[in-house]
């Protein structure tokens, strides 16, 4: 008994001690800052799948490979660094006919080669192609810059309500930033082909350089923080 005494005396002397301690910032303002990008992309890879089955048998594997390897150096692409070998199978059907299949990986630097790739490939029958994915040769730079738009941003909206009640902010002693785990936003990766068409004084369509159309990356990231308060 006299211990819960003992320990009541003691609690009733430092509740008062405590009350007097003030917090480091009692008045301040916490606000959410917001900033988004849109970059259009300069790195693409593309799958390219080759196999006997487009031709109907008629032109092998091999044949195929030899084709598109020198329709790739005629448009400039370093096919022994940006081709690479990604898979190499065979199909076996009822009459045990085997169907050669390869499949590749280019990487493009930018989106008018894309454009020029799929009309040469499509020329010599191989429209199997599509973009595998996109990126940025400077995408972490911009996500670093996306990031600390955002929280000017945050100090924007905190300057903005202080002043509307007739005070300033001042330092900022709390950031919350959850976009460590945040990928960009890759709304599509698929490429639509259509022929630009021109017309001539005979009003005859000419058939132009092929138009690419895409999504870009879309990078969107939000920042939380708190400013302190001042007259």
């Amino acid at each position: 008994m006299k211990r819960w005494i003992l320990l009541l005396s003691l609690a009733l002397l430092v509740l008062p001690a405590a009350a007097q301690i003030e917090t480091p910032y009692p008045s301040y303002i916490q606000t959410q800052g917001r900033a988004e990008r849109e970059i259009t992309p300069d790195r693409f890879w593309l799958a390219i799948t080759v196999n006997e089955r487009e031709s109907k048998g008629k032109i092998t594997v091999e044949e195929q490979q030899q084709a598109m390897i020198a329709a790739l150096r005629e448009l400039g692409i370093d096919t022994e660094k940006q081709l690479r070998m990604a898979d190499l199978t065979s199909e076996f059907y009822r009459k045990n006919a085997a169907v050669a299949t390869a499949r590749y990986q280019l990487e493009l630097h930018s989106a008018a080669d894309v454009a020029r790739v799929y009309t040469a490939l499509d020329r010599i029958g191989i429209p199997n192609v599509r973009i595998e994915r996109v990126s940025h040769s400077q995408l972490e730079q911009y996500k670093d810059e996306v990031r600390i738009e955002a929280i000017r941003d945050a100090r924007r909206n905190a300057a903005t309500l202080a002043e509307a009640i007739g005070q300033q902010i001042g330092p900022c002693f709390y950031i919350y930033d959850s976009n460590s785990d945040i990928l960009p936003r890759y709304a599509s990766n698929t490429v639509l082909m259509r022929a630009k068409t021109a017309m001539d004084s005979e009003s005859a369509a000419i058939e132009a350089e092929p138009a690419l159309d895409f999504r870009t990356i879309r990078l969107e990231y939000n920042v939380q923080a708190k400013f302190v308060l001042k007259e």
